[in-house]
């Protein structure tokens, strides 16, 4: 059994970051069928109706992925500062049977004659 004690703050925020920027990148095309439909909604029929959708869709992949960042970086430093109290996760970890297992550098035999 392993327990994981710690996780490195800035890359658990680097990570999120990205998984958040990706989740908005999928909502964007939602955010742009609705600002269209607003658009054509309207009965004042302004130019400007669905501009609010497209703008909210094209900023949405970058402030999720900022949201994603701060709350990554405020989920790690609140995991480490509680593992240190209750033990951090339990990992049970297995080998894989069918990978070669190496040792770790692998050195070359040496050449005959140098």
């Amino acid at each position: 059994m392993h327990i994981l004690k710690s996780v490195g703050v800035i890359s658990v925020a680097k990570l999120m970051g990205l998984l958040y920027g990706c989740l908005g990148l999928i909502f964007a095309p939602i955010f742009l069928v609705v600002g269209l439909v607003g658009s054509f909604a309207g009965a004042d029929k302004t130019p400007l109706a669905g501009v609010f959708g497209v703008v909210l869709a094209i900023l949405m992949p970058l402030i999720y992925g900022a949201m994603g960042f701060v709350s990554g970086a405020i989920g790690a430093l609140l995991y480490n500062a509680l593992a240190k109290w209750v033990g951090g996760f339990e990992l049970e970890l297995e080998p894989q049977a069918n990978l070669p297992v190496a040792p770790y550098p692998i050195i070359p035999p040496p050449t005959p004659g140098i």
